[in-house]
């Protein structure tokens, strides 16, 4: 079977449970993907063959023996270079953090291994992990496999090119302001922001995180299909004590009416008619479902949740951002940080309180607001994949791309689940919806891209484009 990196997570860890394949074929044919696909698409920033089958054959050996592997029994899973695996650079895409060494793993490799996951290999990042589009002075440019000239998104843009070429069947990735979301947009697959709590994180290889990122900052999966989602968000989000924000929500919450509410143009968005015609697409595949759709005209404030997480995000610490970007030398960073100046510094202790009252006011507004409706359908981006570094063409495409991915950097600031549920192509550029639901509810948020996807066609692993 020498295409089973084409499978889906769920069949595949199926397969290896029932000993139709091993985790060694498995990883084996990830490898021979990895060499097939990741030189056109630098995805893939490193990785240790040898370990790989090590990991594999631990896994078969667990079956042999007669014990549970786990869920994700066997099955090639990525993680991104800015969390810490043992006896690997957390570089965060960072010339000077190349040589930060993690001797310990991080929650989510040590999860992903509890459930019988394998690490395929570390997935590229922009440095830092500031923008919408991946490079850096460490470990180069990642291409998008779908079209080379759009961005594979960011900053979990190698997670998103790799699972979208079959490199791995599970990628990991981190979401502050839509690094999750928008590389799964990007790059035609699925990706899950799940809420913050929800799955463990920590990286003792670096200082401890300022307060935005413990409070709106995650990890999660993104994968080919919903099912794949579901299995990982399990998987990832076991008990660590490491992280104390970390919540034993349980994974089903109580039982909702089938209600959705879906906004074309939220807080005035102005979204291009491609991603209008995506979010009205996918309230008729969520109706053809069972499910009540209401179009609504608007949400609670995103625009307003936007500017505050902004705000929170690089303004607490500016100066210091700035300097270690200067020491970095970075083009993309310092556009990141120059062209939001004027929005978020300085921050005083006034404005950060100010910002943690408005934050308690706003998620209550979208709270109630979830209570009505299960889930809300919304964009993505105000428009489609964006011509790769369009940020630093000019000032006017810099506060373009800003202004298009209010719907992304808006939700973090309220600790909302999101999910990117892509659903179908314009052209070979791919387009998709945004679900959204309450805190711990990302049951509700699968539940409905189980019904969108399913209405669609499925997303495929795809060989690289030129």
């Amino acid at each position: 079977m020498q295409d089973l990196w084409r499978l889906s997570a769920t069949d595949l860890a199926a397969l290896i449970k029932s000993k139709k394949v091993s985790a060694k074929d498995a990883a084996t044919a990830a490898l021979a993907r990895l060499d097939a696909a990741n030189p056109k698409l630098n995805a893939v920033v490193d990785h240790r063959p040898a370990e790989v089958l090590a990991e594999a054959a631990a896994v078969d050996a667990k079956i042999a023996r007669g014990e549970d592997p786990g869920v994700l029994a066997g099955v090639p899973v990525t993680v991104k270079v800015n969390i810490d695996q043992a006896g690997f650079a957390t570089t965060n895409g960072l010339k000077i953090q190349k040589d930060a060494i993690a001797r310990d793993n991080s929650p989510v490799v040590d999860n992903f291994r509890k459930c019988g996951a394998v690490i395929l290999g570390r997935t590229n990042c922009p440095a830092f992990s500031y923008r919408w589009f991946t490079t850096n002075l460490v470990h180069g440019d990642t291409r998008n496999p779908r079209d080379p000239g759009i961005t594979p998104g960011g900053s979990s843009g190698g997670a998103g090119s790799a699972v979208a070429a079959g490199i791995g069947h599970i990628a990991h990735g981190t979401d502050i302001a839509g690094s999750i979301r928008y590389p799964a947009y990007a790059n035609g697959v699925h990706g899950l922001r799940p809420t913050v709590g929800r799955i463990a994180a920590y990286n003792a290889a670096l200082p401890e995180r300022p307060i935005a990122a413990q409070i709106s900052a995650v990890s999660g999966p993104l994968a080919r299909t919903i099912a794949d989602l579901r299995i990982a968000l399990a998987a990832m989000s076991g008990f660590d004590p490491r992280d104390p924000w970390w919540v034993p929500a349980p994974l089903e919450g109580p039982k909702r009416e089938k209600r959705a509410a879906i906004c074309l143009d939220p807080d005035g968005l102005d979204s291009v008619p491609e991603v209008k015609a995506a979010v009205a697409d996918a309230g008729k595949r969520l109706e053809r479902a069972g499910w009540t759709v209401e179009e609504v005209t608007n949400v609670p404030p995103l625009r307003e949740a936007a500017d505050w997480q902004t705000k929170l995000w690089l303004g607490d610490g500016y100066e210091a951002q700035l300097a270690a970007a200067e020491r970095e030398g970075d083009p993309g960073a310092l556009a990141c940080l120059n062209g939001n100046k004027a929005k978020v510094f300085p921050f005083d202790a006034a404005s950060f309180s100010k910002a943690l009252v408005r934050r308690a006011t706003l998620a209550r507004e979208w709270l109630l607001f979830l209570e009505k409706y299960a889930v809300l359908v919304m964009p993505v981006s105000g428009e489609l994949p964006f011509p790769d570094h369009l940020d630093r063409k000019d000032d006017a495409s810099f506060a373009r791309v800003w202004k298009a991915q209010l719907p992304q950097i808006a939700i973090p600031f309220m600790g909302l689940p999101g999910l990117t549920v892509t659903t179908g192509l314009v052209g070979r550029v791919p387009v998709g919806v945004q679900v959204v639901s309450g805190r711990y509810r990302e049951d509700l948020c699968l539940a409905a891209g189980e019904a969108i996807e399913a209405g669609g066609v499925p997303s495929l692993p795809v060989d690289p484009a030129s």
